[in-house]
């Protein structure tokens, strides 16, 4: 049902062409600050997205996002003190 998809962080020299990057993928931000966009394609298309990036003249450097490599499931390594008190003793 949901496909897999993978990120690009663009850097562009111009926000002026920045509607262009539609075309390869969803475009899910884009700094005006710091100039650069944040891009979602499936994993199948991933290779030929990113030649089609670095082959126009505006973007100056493509990354991969590395959101689906991140560990997302956390863990305490101090237990809770409240849950280790046994509340049935002497009773």
């Amino acid at each position: 049902m949901f496909t897999e998809r993978q990120g690009f962080i663009v850097w562009l020299s111009s926000l002026k062409q920045a509607k262009q990057l539609r075309r390869l993928g969803n475009v899910h931000y884009v700094s005006k600050r710091l100039k650069y966009a944040v891009l979602y394609c499936s994993v199948e298309e991933s290779d030929w997205v990113r030649n089609q990036l670095q082959g126009y003249s505006f973007v100056k450097k493509v990354d991969y996002s590395y959101k689906g490599l991140l560990k997302t499931h956390y863990e305490n390594k101090k237990p809770d003190k409240a849950k280790e008190y046994d509340y049935k003793i002497g009773f």
